[in-house]
């Protein structure tokens, strides 16, 4: 590459595009650069699309004709939510690089890029730490009664009834905490969780425990096995074919009365009709959810009237820290392959 490049910056209302042109200058001191930008109306007009089936990507904000424009003279694009298919790269003849903020690179046609032998890089990890805390105080509001009396005081009423025996919840040091899904984020809520006395199971056929792992008192279970032992069952897998669908309704029955389910992920992986009944039936007492299926949920849907969930809107990764992370991780990446080096997150 040459020392004079241009790179342009597709940021939105979280990944705001100053966040990566002071990453890049502080990372790129002494090149001269062009950086252009556009900051696209997400999350607050603009609606993302999960899955058109006209498309080889998911999870995207637009349609890949919005960009087009932008992209014929980048030699690097870096973007978080820009759909970027074959179709975009044709119109993207000097590009070199791609970097996307995310965890992982679900809005890029890798098959086009890889064709074209275009290196694409994201940011593993980069909300990790956000989601995982989000996760235990989802599981505290839920659990402790957190967000039901806020309402009450708010609303005028002090709410006595939540020190009523029968209104009161567990301490976390009482419940085995069944964590699915042992990546970045589940890795972490195990961390967090630790301090606080809980039990804890782990499935993820991918994984090991480390020796640290195991004298903590952490243990690998089958996911059956772990429905039936756990008291809270936290979600943490990535969507793929194998994990849609895998917290179904007969594995939700498996689990122990008064149960509580968390899902920080991605709603495919849980059945909602069945988490709704097992809500309703008493079954389980309570759920944490911050994603659905679909998403936004319906207005009507009954599951959003239960008095025995806490709901937020998807919103577990939205930390100013992650940002900033993201931009620094982009950063960096793209320093090492204008040097020649292997970037540190490579997409496959």
């Amino acid at each position: 590459m040459t020392d004079s490049l241009t790179i342009g910056i597709i940021g939105d209302g979280f990944m705001q595009p100053g966040f990566f042109e002071t990453a890049l200058r502080e990372k790129l001191p002494g090149r001269e650069l062009t950086i252009r930008s556009m900051e696209i109306d997400w999350p607050l007009r603009l609606k993302s699309t999960k899955y058109d089936p006209t498309l080889p990507v998911g999870e995207f904000v637009g349609r890949p004709e919005d960009y087009f424009d932008f992209l014929a003279d980048l030699d690097i694009l870096i973007t978080h939510l820009a759909p970027i298919t074959a179709a975009s790269l044709d119109h993207a003849p000097r590009l070199k690089a791609i970097a996307v903020s995310r965890g992982g690179p679900v809005n890029i046609e890798m098959a086009a890029a890889r064709a074209r032998g275009i290196p694409v890089v994201n940011t593993p990890g980069r909300n990790a730490s956000a989601v995982a805390e989000f996760t235990v105080g989802s599981l505290l509001a839920e659990t402790r009664n957190l967000i039901r009396g806020h309402m009450a005081v708010a609303s005028g009423r002090f709410g006595r009834e939540f020190y009523h025996y029968a209104n009161t919840g567990p301490e976390l040091c009482e419940l085995t905490v069944g964590i699915v899904g042992y990546g970045d984020i589940g890795t972490r809520v195990a961390r967090l969780l630790q301090p606080f006395g809980c039990g804890i199971l782990i499935y993820d056929p991918f994984k090991e425990l480390t020796p640290e792992e195991t004298a903590a008192g952490f243990e690998k279970a089958e996911l059956d096995d772990l429905m039936a032992r756990a008291d809270v069952v936290t979600l943490h897998p990535r969507v793929t074919p194998q994990t849609r669908g895998m917290i179904s309704r007969a594995r939700i029955a498996m689990m122990k009365p008064g149960g509580y389910i968390v899902n920080t992920t991605r709603g495919q992986v849980l059945d909602y009709d069945a988490l709704y009944d097992a809500l309703v039936s008493g079954q389980l007492r309570g759920a944490a959810l911050d994603t659905f299926e679909p998403e936004p949920p319906p207005a009507d849907w009954p599951l959003l009237r239960l008095p025995n969930v806490t709901l937020s809107p998807h919103i577990a990764g939205a930390s100013r820290y992650s940002a900033i992370k993201a931009a620094a991780m982009i950063a960096g990446d793209i320093a090492l392959i204008l040097d020649g080096k292997p970037p540190l997150y490579p997409c496959k």
